[in-house]
C-alpha cells in the first residue's frame, strides 16, 4: 500500500495543449497547464474568497441558446486537494457537448495555490453546483439535470455535493440546492474512514483531520450517504494503488442500502489516473467516457448513440 505522499501527488493525467486544432490532433498531445485556457469555451467567476476568483469554464452545445433547457454537468479536477488544473476534464467537456449537454469545467481552492484544506474544496464544489442551479435560466440549463463530475480528490469533492449535508458556504442562498442529480466519477476517494473495522490497509489513517480540514469521517461519501443520493456511476481501476478498489465497493454497498442507483465499472489491471485524457492509447478514455455517455442515456438526458468514433476518430 502507497503512503499519503502518493494520494496527494497531483494525479491530473495529460490533456490537450492545442485547443484549435482537430481532436485527432489534440489527442496526441499533452500538458494541463494552470491557469488553463481554452478555445470557444465561456469563463464566469462563480465565488470569490479574499482576492480569489473561482471560475466555471462553460462548453456549451452547437446552436444553444439560453432559452434553452439543456441537462449540465461540471467536472472537478483531481491533484489530492493539492494542485491539478480544469484542464483534465477539458475532451470529456468537448464531447459532452458535442453530445447536447451543457459541459463544465471548475476551478477550485487547492492547497498549493491558496493553502486550502479538502473541507474547503468540498464548499467549493458546492458553491460550484449551486452557481449553475442558481443560473440556470441564463446558462440554458435544466436546474433539475445538473450533474457533478470528477476524477481522484475532484472525484471525492463531486460525490461530497451528492451526499454531505455539511460544508455549504455560509453566505450563499441554502434555498438553492447544492446537491447534484447524478454523479459520474472517475477513481474517486470516496472512503476516508474504516468501514465496520476495515481500514483499507491503513488507507483512511493516512488522512488526517488537520490535512482535511474536518474529522475523516465527516468528510466521507461513504459514511454519509443518505435516501435519495442522486444515482451515480463509478469508474476505477482494479490495479489502483493510491485509492483502493474496496472503497468503492464499499460506498455502492451504502449507496444501494439506501436505496439510490449506484453502478461500478472496475477496470482489470489499470491503475490511478487511467481514464485521463492522453494516458496511453487513449483506449481507457474512450472506454470510460463511452459509458459515461451510456448511462446519462439511461437517465434520459441524452439521446442515441454515442459519438465517440465521429469526435474522436483518431484517438486510439
Amino acid at each position: 500500500m502507497k503512503t499519503l505522499a502518493f494520494l496527494l501527488l497531483a494525479v491530473v493525467g495529460i490533456a490537450a495543449a492545442a485547443e484549435k486544432a482537430a481532436p485527432e490532433t489534440r489527442a496526441k498531445k499533452a500538458g494541463f497547464s494552470y491557469p488553463p485556457e481554452f478555445s470557444g469555451a465561456q469563463t464566469v467567476t462563480y465565488k470569490t474568497v479574499g482576492e480569489t476568483k473561482l471560475s466555471l469554464f462553460i462548453f456549451d452545445p452547437e446552436c444553444h441558446k439560453a432559452l434553452d433547457t439543456r441537462p449540465a454537468i461540471v467536472f472537478f479536477f483531481g491533484g489530492g486537494w493539492t494542485n491539478g488544473s480544469p484542464g483534465q476534464f477539458e475532451q470529456q467537456c468537448r464531447y459532452l457537448a458535442s453530445r447536447g449537454m451543457v459541459a463544465i469545467t471548475a476551478d477550485y481552492r487547492v492547497a498549493s495555490r491558496h493553502n486550502a484544506k479538502a473541507a474547503q474544496c468540498v464548499s467549493d464544489a458546492k458553491s460550484a453546483i449551486r452557481y449553475v442551479r442558481a443560473h440556470a435560466k441564463e446558462l440554458g440549463v435544466d436546474p433539475k439535470r445538473i450533474a457533478a463530475g470528477g476524477g481522484s480528490a475532484g472525484g471525492h469533492i463531486a460525490a461530497c455535493t451528492g451526499t454531505l449535508s455539511e460544508f455549504d458556504e455560509a453566505s450563499e442562498d441554502k434555498s438553492v440546492s447544492s446537491v447534484p442529480d447524478a454523479m459520474v466519477l472517475f477513481n474517486p476517494v470516496l472512503t476516508l474512514a474504516p468501514v465496520d473495522g476495515n481500514d483499507f490497509g491503513g488507507f483512511g489513517a493516512r488522512l488526517p483531520a488537520d490535512r482535511l480540514g474536518a474529522e475523516p469521517v465527516a468528510v466521507s461519501p461513504t459514511h454519509n450517504v443518505k435516501a435519495g443520493a442522486p444515482p451515480t456511476i463509478v469508474f476505477h481501476g482494479k490495479a489502483d494503488t493510491t485509492v483502493p478498489f474496496a472503497t468503492v465497493e464499499v460506498f455502492a454497498a451504502a449507496m444501494k442500502k439506501a436505496g439510490s442507483r449506484c453502478e461500478v465499472s472496475g477496470f482489470e489491471g489499470q491503475q490511478h489516473g487511467f481514464f485521463n485524457f492522453g494516458r496511453g492509447d487513449n483506449s481507457m478514455f474512450i472506454k470510460t467516457l463511452t459509458e459515461a455517455d451510456k448511462f446519462l442515456t439511461s437517465l434520459g438526458w441524452l439521446s442515441g448513440e454515442p459519438t465517440m468514433d465521429v469526435f474522436f476518430p483518431s484517438a486510439k
